[in-house]
């Protein structure tokens, strides 16, 4: 799966907020309707929604000049900037009692969990020859939290915008096939109501994708798997870091090196935002339209960069990437599985 490749080269007249606006309109149109077909059909997320109507508008005849053209600015800027301060807000949706509360073999599983689906991914990857920073980009997704984990890595690691939609809509793919087949699983694998949802929270890719997936299984389920998938968004910090020092390292120590940051400005964001909610003092109000906005946020980032996935040239990577794709659900499915049995008795 490869991205768009047409740019427009001449800026609008106005400035960067004029450039800007049209993408941005579009991406908040895109948002709406996103809205619109999660009211409809609830199983279907926000998010996942928004994505695939980002990919409808790069292929719509009347669209797909305005998203190449006067609108890929500020896609492109909803696809960076607005990910980032979604990425922030997300903090708000951990404490760390949430933490303390799964029990210690909860947390080792997921750690393992995390760091095996990540290298193991990562390292595949480059052996099938993804190109660019697919193999991180894609890794990083499937092992933390889906597109969200994929904006921050590829912010960190200045990835381009075309390895960025590429992972996006893998990810999204898989996640989304997710909510359909793992409650076929249920019964077949013998897990109970709360061994259902730490495997959904462990596998699953965005937070929405495994609400989605759990609440199949009941209230018990549902917040077993939201606990378990706050412990591995928390990972998005130290691992965002240790990409950050990586590009930093491999600058050498000239100038280029001393402009990335060690931990990104949205990274300390997130963070802080993990020890406000932390204190208590947010009032449930306050926590629902941060809540709100996250979604609204991240909904608009993946619509932006959801437009810059080109299925025409799918067939130069897709069969590697769909390797890849099928690959890191078999290994991250299954190595939940057998941490959620490990840790059941």
């Amino acid at each position: 799966m490869a991205l768009l490749r047409e740019r427009s080269a001449a800026p609008a007249a106005g400035g960067p907020a004029a450039t800007r606006g049209h993408g941005l309109a579009l991406a908040a149109l895109g948002v709406a309707v996103a809205w619109g077909v999660h009211r409809v059909v609830p199983g279907v997320p926000m998010l996942t929604a928004a994505v695939v109507l980002g990919v409808a508008a790069a292929h719509l005849p009347r669209l797909r000049a305005v998203v190449r053209t006067t609108a890929r600015p500020g896609l492109s800027f909803a696809g960076k900037r607005l990910m980032r301060a979604g990425i922030v807000l997300l903090g708000l949706r951990l404490a760390f009692d949430d933490v303390r509360a799964l029990g210690w073999a909860t947390v080792l599983m997921v750690l393992g969990v995390v760091t095996v689906t990540l290298l193991g991914t990562w390292w595949l990857g480059r052996r099938l020859g993804l190109p660019g920073d697919q193999p991180l980009l894609i890794a990083a997704g499937y092992a933390v939290c889906g597109a969200s984990a994929i904006g921050a890595v590829g912010e960190a690691r200045g990835s381009d915008e075309r390895d960025a939609a590429t992972s996006v809509a893998l990810v999204t793919l898989c996640g989304t096939l997710a909510i359909a087949v793992l409650p076929l699983l249920q019964g077949v694998l013998g897990l109970s109501d709360a061994e259902f949802g730490r495997w959904a929270g462990a596998s699953v890719h965005d937070v929405g994708q495994v609400v989605a997936t759990a609440q199949t299984a009941g209230g018990a389920a549902l917040g077993e798997a939201v606990l378990v998938k706050l412990m591995r968004v928390a990972l998005l910090a130290p691992i965002v870091a240790a990409v950050a020092l990586g590009v930093r390292r491999g600058r050498g120590r000239g100038a280029g090196a001393a402009r990335v940051p060690l931990v990104p400005l949205f990274v300390v964001g997130f963070l802080a935002a993990v020890a406000l909610r932390s204190t208590g003092l947010l009032p449930a109000p306050a926590l629902d339209a941060a809540h709100a906005a996250q979604e609204l946020l991240l909904a608009a980032a993946l619509f932006g960069l959801g437009s810059a996935v080109d299925l025409r040239t799918l067939t130069r990577t897709g069969t590697r990437v769909a390797v890849l794709g099928l690959c890191a659900w078999a290994v991250v499915a299954g190595l939940s599985y057998a941490g959620v049995l490990l840790t059941s008795g």
